[in-house]
């Protein structure tokens, strides 16, 4: 098993998930870890990466690289070094569907799921949050046109078996498109608020949150009827099989 923090949403440079990434930090064990960002999202914006060097670098004391797969063609080699000698995995916002076609083409893919056995600690925004799970509730259709506000259900990496919807808290129309997702799509769907994250840990999860009021919904369907449960934070670890359970 191993260790994800998937966070709904947040403004990195406003420090609006801060004490989340304190916790990205904590869970590795260590006191200046090598944390690694892969910016593939947002088309390796330069800008993500300064801000991620400021405020995992600077702030919270880390050894901070980047690996780039849109504006540079790093080696096999590479690529693998950077992802399994780390010891956090920063995945940043953007785009879904683009970044997980170009992970495929260079197997940063299955170098994740090595990371993810080895114990790396795997975390990441939006996109970076959706990445990890069977199934994300993704706006892939708005970077082709803007004016689509569609959501899409998108195959993740399948590490944990849940579907993943991010930003529930800004984005209105979130709730309504997770559950036409999770009408046609098994288990169980989570619609998290921008600051706030599920924390998984070695087969058990808890909910943590940086902001008052930020908080996870619970969508699936029983007796081909949608059920939506808010959940609490509960600063407690639970059982996987819990949260998985259509109850």
């Amino acid at each position: 098993m191993g260790k994800i923090i998937a966070i709904g949403g947040g403004e990195l440079k406003d420090l609006d998930t801060f004490s989340i990434d304190e916790e990205v930090v904590r869970l590795t064990g260590k006191k200046s870890p090598r944390a690694l960002f892969i910016p593939t999202a947002s088309g390796d914006a330069e800008g993500y990466w300064e801000t991620f060097k400021q405020v995992y670098g600077k702030r919270l004391g880390c050894k901070t690289d980047v690996l780039r797969l849109v504006k540079e063609t790093p080696s096999e080699a590479e690529i693998g070094r950077k992802i399994l000698d780390s010891d956090l995995i920063y995945v940043g916002g953007g785009n879904t569907q683009t970044m997980l076609e170009a992970w495929k083409k260079f197997g940063v893919d299955n170098l994740l799921k090595q990371a993810y056995r080895k114990g790396i600690v795997l975390s990441g925004l939006s996109a970076g949050a959706i990445c990890w799970f069977r199934y994300g509730c993704s706006d892939a259709p708005r970077f082709s046109n803007s004016s689509d506000n569609s959501l899409i259900r998108i195959n993740g990496l399948g590490l944990v078996n849940l579907t993943l919807s991010p930003h529930h808290i800004r984005e209105a129309h979130r709730d309504e498109g997770l559950a036409k997702i999770m009408k046609t799509t098994p288990g169980i769907g989570i619609g998290l608020d921008d600051n706030c994250a599920i924390e998984i840990v070695d087969g058990t999860y808890r909910f943590i949150s940086s902001k008052p009021g930020a908080g996870v919904k619970k969508i699936y369907y029983k007796n081909d009827k949608p059920v939506c449960k808010r959940i609490e934070i509960n600063s407690n670890f639970l059982l996987m099989e819990n949260l998985l359970d259509k109850k």
